[in-house]
């Protein structure tokens, strides 16, 4: 990322000024948006090319999923390749990165005894696809425990290499981390990872989107990322990549025609991932849309806007840490569009909680309509804002005011 710390040290608001239509967004009016991180959201001219794929299939059925499918597929991943600098025959199209994580390891012959490295800040649904494959097995997995707070990324990549062992089949390694929003420093752990003879399975749920992406550059045997979130397709949508020399082992969740499909124009892993029953394609075939407007909102394109979010984030920040008075738990340079702030004990308000995090979080929907995760991690109360095209400085500045209250 190329932005520098002035700006957002210095509340540089050309930086991270609105774009000039942030009417392109659904958002109700009275809401103040801090989560994007969850579940992304869809800009109306997605919303809009979905529902124009939708009609199209169901003006003819047939021959829309048996003729026209599969080009407008093909072109997706075309246009997915070349966003995500990979080769489109090594992508599979899924629902969501949960999915994918699923369909490697489901896929892996574990034996009695291997393990799989996920590390503590790994997201739960994928720890669990882990645990419960290795235990029908035999296997287990091992937990790398990376500091949080932590001040340098060394820090986690020692973490991650000591807690390899010769049992250790695969390591599932999260690019940016769903509970605390650091990025980790993929490319250096992919490397010395897979140098130890350990295939890498990564995690890149927020990655498309937020971060300038090189999958043929990282060479990760597996890699799998929503593009629902920062990429603002629909619900649903998602890749997985499988390097070429993996590719045969990988087979979906579910098997379809593909399995015994004689067809020399296409590969195994094309065939049986191309086609795994009747679903609706619309929020992959809006994909293309949506990289076409998030990259349309600024005259310097998807970099400026990365780096954009990137600024608003590190300055919302920074606001926060301020008003409740905790340190900025990682450094800058393993931030992007994620941040957490740790939350002291002080700051809360009394009620009952409805059972979706803290009940800081219920209290500030209900009285303030701001949408924003807070939870306990690991014994801490977190705080995890996020930052997109429709979010504004004055937004992170009025939840800051209101927790110096509640702090005070």
């Amino acid at each position: 990322m190329s932005t520098t710390a002035s700006a957002h040290r210095n509340d540089d608001h050309m930086a991270i000024a609105l774009p000039r239509r942030p009417e392109i967004w659904l958002h109700d009016s009275d809401v103040t948006y801090l989560n994007h991180g969850s579940f992304g959201s869809c800009p109306r001219a997605v919303i809009e090319a979905q529902r124009q794929w939708q009609d199209r299939l169901e003006r003819q059925a047939v021959a829309f999923m048996l003729g026209a499918l599969e080009p407008a597929m093909d072109a997706v991943r075309a246009q997915l390749a070349e966003f995500l600098g990979a080769n489109a025959d090594d992508l599979a199209l899924v629902c969501n990165a949960t999915e994918g994580v699923g369909t490697v390891v489901r896929s892996l012959d574990f034996a009695p005894g291997d393990q799989v490295l996920v590390l503590d800040h790994t997201y739960n649904a994928c720890k669990n696809a882990v645990d419960v494959e290795l235990t029908r097995r035999g296997g287990h997995a091992v937990v790398a425990k990376i500091p949080f707070p932590l001040t340098d990324p060394l820090e986690a990549v020692e973490a991650v290499l000591s807690a390899l062992t010769p049992h250790t089949k695969l390591a599932l390694i999260d690019h940016i981390t769903s509970p605390t929003g650091i990025v980790l420093p993929i490319e250096q752990l992919v490397s010395k990872i897979q140098a130890r003879g350990v295939d890498v399975l990564v995690d890149a749920a927020h990655s498309p989107g937020m971060m300038d992406v090189n999958l043929d550059q990282l060479g990760a045997a597996y890699w799998t990322g929503n593009c629902h979130k920062w990429l603002c397709s629909p619900k649903g949508s998602a890749v997985l990549h499988v390097r070429r020399d993996r590719q045969e082992r990988i087979r979906p969740l579910i098997i379809s025609h593909g399995a015994n499909a004689c067809r020399p124009d296409r590969s195994r892993f094309r065939l049986e991932f191309d086609w795994t029953g009747t679903r609706d394609p619309s929020p992959w075939l809006a994909i293309p849309t949506a990289i076409e407007q998030i990259g349309g909102l600024w005259p310097g394109g998807w970099a400026q806007h990365r780096d954009r979010n990137r600024a608003l984030t590190l300055r919302g920040r920074d606001l926060l840490c301020e008003a409740v008075g905790t340190a900025p738990p990682a450094p800058d340079s393993m931030i992007s569009h994620l941040a957490a702030v740790i939350l002291p004990d002080q700051v809360t308000v009394k009620g009952t909680c409805s059972g979706h995090g803290d009940l800081l979080h219920d209290w500030l929907w209900q009285e303030h309509r701001i949408e924003v995760p807070v939870f306990t991690w690991r014994g801490l109360r977190i705080l995890r804002i996020a930052a997109q095209a429709y979010n504004s400085l004055p937004q992170f500045e009025r939840l800051a005011a209101i927790l110096r209250t509640l702090a005070a």
